[in-house]
């Protein structure tokens, strides 16, 4: 059992447990789990975007987010994006590292897990994976013109001709939600499939509708739609090794020579480097 909103895994089996809690579905009589999934190497890291951990002032960050993503389109602006909207725009930004609103997650907890466990120079720390219900983030706290759309569609996370028809950009997506909302909103979407990685990593964004926001306080409102599994340090080994045996690997989750190469230098790096 969770108590509260955090519990550690006390084992391989007791981790599983944790990630595939309320997968059954009893209309489709199939395993679906509702959950968004975040795997962090360090359990005291938080859920700040890349954008706060520039560590601006908050009018500054507000004005930043602008700057940055225009001189992103201008410079990276070529035949292939010509067309792009707003919306890709961020997405290819995003998955570029541009410091950005968004925050990573994925439908797999085998992905977080590997995320949770892929930096052996953080082996000494506990991590942690984020669990997020997207269906009850979406049926309690989306704003009813957001959850008119996705009710619509039939879905839990927008695409991004969903949010293209909502709004032309970040300005417009944050002044809709706060004049019918007043308070800071949260949605997923599905990014446009760039390449391979964002397949391999069924990979999709979070993103509040304010540049400024920390999803960990808004959470913390928030306690009936998350909860957080702290991943001891030493089990991290053994949750390494059987991800491995499962190809849940960089080579796999980062095609190419780059991917390839991480996972060959962690893959056989010594469990004790300092023994000789």
């Amino acid at each position: 059992m969770i108590q509260g909103n955090i519990t550690r895994a006390h084992d391989w089996n007791h981790l599983n447990e944790l990630v595939f809690l309320n997968s059954w579905n009893e209309k489709l009589e199939r395993y679906r789990s509702p959950y968004a999934f975040r795997g962090l190497a360090n359990a005291a890291w938080g859920l700040e975007t890349s954008l706060m951990r520039l560590n601006h002032s908050t009018s500054m960050t507000r004005d930043l987010e602008r700057v940055i993503l225009r001189h992103f389109k201008k410079y990276a602006y070529d035949q292939s994006s010509q067309n792009y909207s707003d919306w890709q725009w961020l997405a290819l930004a995003q998955h570029h590292g541009l410091p950005t609103r968004l925050l990573d997650w994925t439908y797999s907890p085998f992905i977080a897990m590997h995320f949770a466990t892929a930096e052996l120079d953080k082996f000494d720390l506990d991590g942690a994976i984020w669990c997020i219900d997207r269906s009850l983030a979406r049926d309690r706290y989306l704003p009813d013109d957001l959850r008119d759309i996705v009710y619509r569609e039939y879905a839990i996370s927008f695409t991004m001709d969903m949010l293209e028809d909502y709004a032309a950009d970040l300005v417009e997506f944050d002044d809709k939600v706060d004049m019918d909302n007043q308070h800071t909103s949260m949605i997923f979407f599905d990014p446009p499939t760039l390449d391979s990685r964002i397949v391999n990593q069924s990979a999709f964004f979070s993103l509040l509708s304010s540049p400024v926001a920390d999803l960990g306080e808004w959470l913390r409102e928030r306690p009936d739609i998350w909860f957080k599994i702290i991943i001891p340090a030493e089990l991290k080994w053994e949750i390494r090794d059987k991800l491995d045996q499962m190809n849940i690997t960089e080579r796999m989750l980062f095609p190419g020579l780059d991917g390839l190469s991480s996972w060959l230098k962690r893959y056989y790096s010594p469990r004790n480097p300092d023994e000789k």
